[in-house]
């Protein structure tokens, strides 16, 4: 009889804590292809960067299948403020109007998925700036003749939803808004936009992550206002991503998008993967304890 009791007091007490056991790695980095994931850094540790774009591979062989050029380059590091919360600086020669910006970013994991099903989500904030340093044009009618200094800054606000469904898939899905103080004319400011993000696993280091994200806006949306090469697209990317251990994940990538950023690449998207607009990219991240 006091075996049994032991036996249910010890269940008592262990039932809570294996109620809240977390899941890990829904996916392996805090990127995917341009979007974020839900995952944060662990307090302590410092994650550095390499982010970069090449060339349409429509170009062919004058620029080497766009290998020769780069749409954009990112250089940044993060850190792990606690389990939950992360900072992050970087620079980017970014593809949109407003170029060669200093960006920051908060993020805040809210909630994060249990195994027992209680909480079959994991929930995670974001916020982000862009500052352009790029030189003051003199001409008027282009958005980087920065008539006040705040034309500079776009903003980024997420949420982001994940979930690992087996040892292999996870999905996400995100809801953003942009705002830009500087836009052209006929566009607005605000810019809502939707996203949803697909992985598979094919091994513990081997992993495949596909994402889309579609901005709602008329202006976009009304063909009638640009000619071919001007035409915004919805930026789509697939990508390969390899765990190589000690805190560095490699990943290379097919996607129309020019830009890296959120204030950049959902905006400013105007490169099809039907007219061969779509490049290669890579990400290199390496995190430290310190």
């Amino acid at each position: 009889m006091k075996h049994y009791l032991y036996f249910i007091i010890i269940l008592c007490f262990s039932y809570p804590m294996l109620g809240q056991e977390k899941i890990h790695q829904t996916f392996k980095d805090t990127r995917v292809i341009n979007s974020h994931s839900v995952e944060t850094l662990r307090k302590g540790f410092l994650d550095f960067r390499v982010t970069h774009r090449f060339g349409d591979i429509g170009g062919g062989w004058p620029s080497f299948y766009g290998l020769e050029t780069a749409s954009d380059i990112l250089f940044g590091f993060e850190y792990g403020i606690s389990d939950k919360v992360m900072a992050g600086l970087s620079r980017t020669k970014g593809s949109g109007p407003l170029k060669q910006s200093i960006n920051g970013l908060v993020k805040y994991r809210v909630l994060t998925q249990e195994i027992d099903g209680r909480n079959p989500f994991s929930l995670t904030l974001l916020g982000t700036m862009s500052y352009s340093t790029m030189q003051k044009s003199p001409i008027p009618s282009d958005l980087n003749y920065f008539d006040k200094g705040v034309h500079r800054l776009s903003y980024h606000l997420q949420f982001l939803i994940a979930s690992k469904v087996t040892e292999r898939f996870s999905f996400q899905f995100g809801g953003g808004w942009t705002y830009r103080n500087i836009v052209e004319s006929q566009d607005k400011n605000d810019l809502p936009s939707i996203g949803l993000v697909l992985k598979y696993q094919f091994s513990k280091v081997f992993g495949l992550i596909v994402e889309g994200t579609i901005p709602f806006s008329e202006y976009r949306d009304n063909e009638r206002n640009f000619d071919d090469s001007k035409r915004f697209h919805y930026p789509i990317g697939i990508g390969f991503e390899w765990e190589t251990g000690g805190g560095h994940v490699f990943q290379i990538n097919l996607t129309n998008a020019t830009g890296i950023v959120e204030t950049d690449y959902i905006p400013y998207t105007t490169s099809s993967w039907t007219d061969g607009g779509y490049r290669l990219g890579f990400t290199i991240a390496r995190q430290f304890r310190i």
